[in-house]
This record gives C-alpha cells, sequence and structure tokens, in this order.
C-alpha cells in the first residue's frame, strides 16, 4: 500500500509569492489498485506524483511504501521500486542510442541479455523485436512511448507512475499505447497511478 500521510508542500514559503500546494493532503492506494487522477493545469497532479518519487520534497507529513517509510528516501533509491513513463517520449528514452542500448541501460541487466531483450520488446507488438539496432530517436513517438513505459517496468518494481503518459499522442496511437498499459499492469500486478485529461481512459481504466 502506498500512503501520503498529512502531507504539506508550500512554493517560495514566508515571501509574498507563497502558494499552499497541499495542506493536510491524505492519499491511500491499496495494493494492486489502478488510480486515475484528473483535475485543471496546476491544480498539483504532477507535483503530487513528484512528491511520491522523491523529485521534491515534502515540507511536512509522511510517505509510505508497503509499511515502510521512504519520506526522506532519495529519488534515486525510491527509483528501485517506482517505475515512472512521462508524458514526453523522449524523457523515457535516449534518442542517439540504439533500441538495445537503451534497454542495456537499465539495472541489473547487459547486452549479453539479447534474447531477453527481443522478447520483452515483441510483447509491444510494434516488431521493434528487428530493430534493435536502429537508433530511437528515429522511432515514432508512439514506439519511443512504448519504450519507455515497457523499460519503466523491466525490473522488479512495485508502483507504476503514468504522468499524462499519452498526452501527446494522436488518438489513434493514444488507444495502442493505453491497452499496451493495460496489459503489462494485469501481466506484471503493479500497483498504479495514471495522471491523464482524457476523461474515458480514467473511466475505462
Amino acid at each position: 500500500m502506498l500512503e501520503l500521510k498529512n502531507i504539506n508542500k508550500y512554493y517560495n514559503a514566508g515571501t509574498v509569492n507563497e502558494m499552499c500546494l497541499f495542506k493536510d493532503f491524505n492519499l491511500s492506494i491499496a495494493d494492486g489498485e489502478f488510480v486515475s487522477v484528473i483535475g485543471s493545469n496546476g491544480s498539483g497532479k504532477t507535483s503530487m506524483l513528484n512528491l511520491i518519487c522523491g523529485s521534491i520534497p515534502v515540507d511536512s507529513g509522511t510517505i509510505t511504501m508497503g509499511g515502510v517509510d521512504i519520506t526522506k528516501m532519495p529519488e534515486y533509491k525510491r527509483q528501485r521500486r517506482i517505475g515512472r513513463v512521462y508524458q514526453h517520449p523522449a524523457m523515457g528514452t535516449c534518442p542517439n542510442m540504439t533500441i538495445l542500448e537503451n534497454m542495456a541501460l537499465l539495472p541489473g541487466t547487459n547486452k549479453s541479455r539479447i534474447d531477453f531483450y527481443r522478447d520483452q520488446l515483441k510483447i509491444l507488438g510494434l516488431g521493434l523485436e528487428d530493430k534493435m539496432g536502429v537508433k530511437v530517436g528515429v522511432l515514432s513517438g508512439g514506439q519511443r512511448q512504448a519504450m519507455a513505459l515497457l523499460m519503466s517496468t523491466m525490473t522488479p518494481i512495485e508502483f507504476l507512475i503514468l504522468d499524462e503518459h499519452t498526452a501527446a499522442l494522436d488518438p489513434k496511437t493514444a488507444d495502442i499505447i493505453m491497452e499496451l498499459t493495460g496489459k503489462i499492469v494485469a501481466e506484471k500486478h503493479l500497483t498504479t497511478i495514471m495522471v491523464t485529461h482524457n476523461l474515458r481512459f480514467a473511466v475505462e481504466s
């Protein structure tokens, strides 16, 4: 279970530009749940994700995952337990490296596991397993986002964060990515939180 308890977060505290982002905010997500978060721009959706990931610190309150207090845990250590897919496909992959090189960057993996990477890519159904020598920068946005989704879930994570991961895609490609998301989340039994502006995706997830 992921729990945020009595979270307080201010920007520019003590100045004329002080803004209260969260005040005594609480959130609980049970193991295996898929939670969709919707809201207007500036409502704090991505900031909430950043607090969970450790990208920004809380002013007060606690964050626990699986009963372990991670409030002061560094971001890089949380990444061992939390996978994240960003809005822009370019943020999840290295464009000047090949598909194989991107996948071999993952913790605990190496280039000798080519067959494993190929099998993983087959899951996507996009033919990328036959393009492992191609640089990621020439792939379409949908292909790159599919890769980012796969790479974020290849290591044994417990929690998946989807930060508007279909927002930069055309409707058809977004549907494909959402279908892949559902498949991967179900197969790996991941607890997931998805920020989205797409009400249909929020309802169907």
